[in-house]
């Protein structure tokens, strides 16, 4: 069964992008003239019950170089929430609006249901989720 789009959820809870967010990461490169810092091998990211995993990521602040405004995770990203998880080549987080944005190859994990497309994004705060891309899924009657 295949379809273009898909609404489902994400996450056991929802996610305050107020909360704090923890880097970990082999390796750390700051740019002043840009204002950017990357993350890079291994990198961890952690913002309450969410988790990502990218071998790199760029951290991109305001103008003031105070507050991050966005995170661009690359080179094959992990992100989990709760009892959920999702794989995909790279993904965008806006902090503002509190959405991140996975793209190509995405595969979401939701206990024993699996959606496959070309792009997922999440609102964090409402833990609901889009897919599109020529969405794969297979339903399971008896679950």
């Amino acid at each position: 069964m295949a379809a273009t789009a898909q609404q489902t959820a994400f996450g056991a809870t929802s996610v305050d992008p107020d909360t704090p967010v923890e880097v970990e990461s082999d390796e750390l490169r700051v740019n002043q003239a840009d204002g950017t810092a990357e993350f890079v091998g291994n990198v961890v990211i952690v913002q309450g019950v969410m988790r990502l995993g990218a071998p790199r990521v760029l951290v991109v602040y305001d103008e003031a170089g105070e507050k991050v405004r966005r995170m661009e995770a690359t080179g094959g990203v992990t992100l989990v929430s709760g009892p959920d998880a999702a794989e995909a080549q790279r993904a965008d987080y806006d902090i503002e609006a509190g959405k991140v944005r996975l793209q190509g190859d995405v595969l979401l994990v939701q206990g024993e249901s699996t959606l496959a497309s070309q792009d997922l994004t999440i609102d964090l705060t409402t833990g609901s989720a889009q897919m599109s891309g020529r969405v794969r899924t297979l339903l399971n009657p008896k679950n």
